[in-house]
């Protein structure tokens, strides 16, 4: 009887795996991941094995692969959709959604573990690598202040503040407030650009002067200004403007 049962156990996973070799490819990224692991596969095939399944029409790959199209076929490009953009696609309901989601954010923090590693900052390219994952995805502008020691190691990252589209307010004694409560000897300005057009306004040349001005006035030097898009930066003091 042991035997028997062995035998037909044997025999049913040579059935399955025949079956397992007749599937569409898009159809069983679980079985190429056991096979030929995490690397091989495509972004659209590791967001289906999360996902679990697709429709009556579309594998799960074919889903995903639609929902990275609409962000630019890029996992960057899932940070910008939420739930409700989301559960736009059909096959997508909360539960899968809110995987998305939560892989998406899983991916941003990772981001945000490797750059706080940095001992030291060094130069806008520094600030870039450090503050992209906090506000890469933003479609509003932002200012913060990062404040630094006498060896420029980073002591705190401050939020100023929160504005529109084009433009952000910074007030400067709350700048300074903060330098002062973290003993900071210098900082640096960093707001975004969500248009991506790092081109600084007037105001930004203005605000720039205004906030090194305040700085000299309680000893706490002004290192750089920059501003950031999604993947480069412009720096004041690179260009010769502090």
């Amino acid at each position: 009887m042991e035997g028997e049962m062995e035998a037909m156990s044997l025999q049913q996973k040579e059935q399955t795996y025949i079956s397992i070799k007749n599937w569409a490819e898009e159809d069983r990224p679980r079985e190429k991941l056991m096979a030929k692991g995490a690397e091989a596969l495509t972004n659209a095939e590791l967001l289906a094995i999360l996902i679990g399944g697709g429709t009556t029409k579309k594998s799960a790959v074919e889903l995903m692969q639609e929902v990275l199209r609409s962000c630019g076929n890029t996992l960057r490009g899932l940070n910008h959709l939420n739930l409700q953009d989301l559960l736009r696609f059909n096959g997508i309901g909360e539960a899968k959604a809110l995987t998305i989601i939560a892989a998406a954010e899983i991916g941003k923090r990772r981001m945000m573990e490797d750059s706080r590693q940095m001992e030291q900052l060094r130069s806008g390219a520094d600030v870039l690598k450090y503050m992209q994952p906090i506000i890469q995805d933003l479609t509003h502008e932002e200012s913060w202040a990062m404040l630094l020691n006498n060896n420029s190691r980073l002591l705190h990252v401050a939020h100023l503040s929160s504005g529109g589209l084009a433009e952000t307010t910074v007030d400067v004694r709350m700048l300074l407030k903060e330098a002062l409560l973290h003993n900071a000897t210098s900082f640096i300005l960093v707001h975004n650009h969500p248009s991506g057009n790092l081109r600084p306004s007037r105001y930004d040349e203005e605000l720039t002067q205004k906030v090194k001005k305040a700085g000299q006035a309680v000893n706490i030097r002004m290192i750089d200004h920059v501003i950031v898009a999604e993947h480069d930066y412009y720096s004041f003091a690179e260009n010769g403007k502090l």
